[in-house]
């Protein structure tokens, strides 16, 4: 992985348009040739990225750019729609690379873990007619946590947390979008399943065609919830 903080501008085109101006940034250049724009606020979300398949080339300034102050320029171009990233670099102020190794990837914790299992042995409390494909289905990001099938052939897939936020609705979006891209799979449609669905992540996920699923952790374990009771 190379760590750049550079004064750069960025420019993205393709199936859509986006310039960011002038100012100091962090450049994030993976092993698997993504390259990821961030500021200095914003929380873990880019100002600008583009997604493997792609490719970085180190281009030469021209004459605009060399009296613009340009020192260096990246293009990263992606293999399948074209799209291209193209980064002015006016000034480096940092550059490093760090062989970060093979990532065992996310565990989950208890509790988490455990409804991903029993949601996955009662898929009914998803809904009627549905059925188990498989659980931690991969992807090029990462598994999604169950993958079903519908009597009509559709595909679901399930995202599980113990407690949902918006970032686990951007995890499933991502998802969702490489998902659909699988003519054997799509259409796909989207759960966010969790204990607890924070106000703003149910927002963010009805507004993109999610649905929200709240899970009572005790029901499914057989355990009867809610008020204390004497006998």
């Amino acid at each position: 992985m190379r760590l750049v903080i550079a004064r750069c501008s960025v420019d993205y085109t393709g199936r859509l348009n986006a310039h960011l101006p002038l100012a100091t940034r962090l450049l994030v250049h993976k092993a698997d040739g993504s390259l990821l724009v961030h500021s200095d606020g914003g929380s873990y979300k880019p100002l600008n990225w583009m997604s493997p398949p792609c490719s970085l080339t180190l281009e030469q300034p021209d004459e605009a750019d060399v009296e613009d102050g340009v020192i260096e320029r990246w293009r990263v171009t992606h293999a399948k729609t074209g799209d291209a990233l193209l980064v002015r670099i006016h000034e480096v102020v940092h550059d490093s690379s760090h062989e970060l190794g093979v990532d065992p990837g996310l565990i989950k914790d208890g509790v988490e873990a455990d409804l991903q299992r029993l949601l996955a042995e009662q898929v009914s409390v998803v809904g009627e007619g549905l059925r188990l494909v498989r659980r931690e289905y991969p992807t090029a990001i990462g598994p999604v946590d169950l993958l079903l099938r519908d009597d009509a052939g559709g595909t679901v897939a399930i995202e599980v947390k113990r407690r949902g936020d918006i970032d686990g609705v951007e995890q499933l979006t991502r998802y969702l979008e490489l998902l659909n891209r699988d003519p054997l799979l799509a259409p796909v449609t989207g759960i966010f399943a969790a204990q607890e669905i924070k106000p703003q992540a149910r927002v963010l996920a009805t507004d993109r065609g999610i649905r929200c699923l709240t899970l009572d952790y005790d029901e499914m374990k057989g355990v009867q919830s809610g008020a204390p009771r004497l006998f």
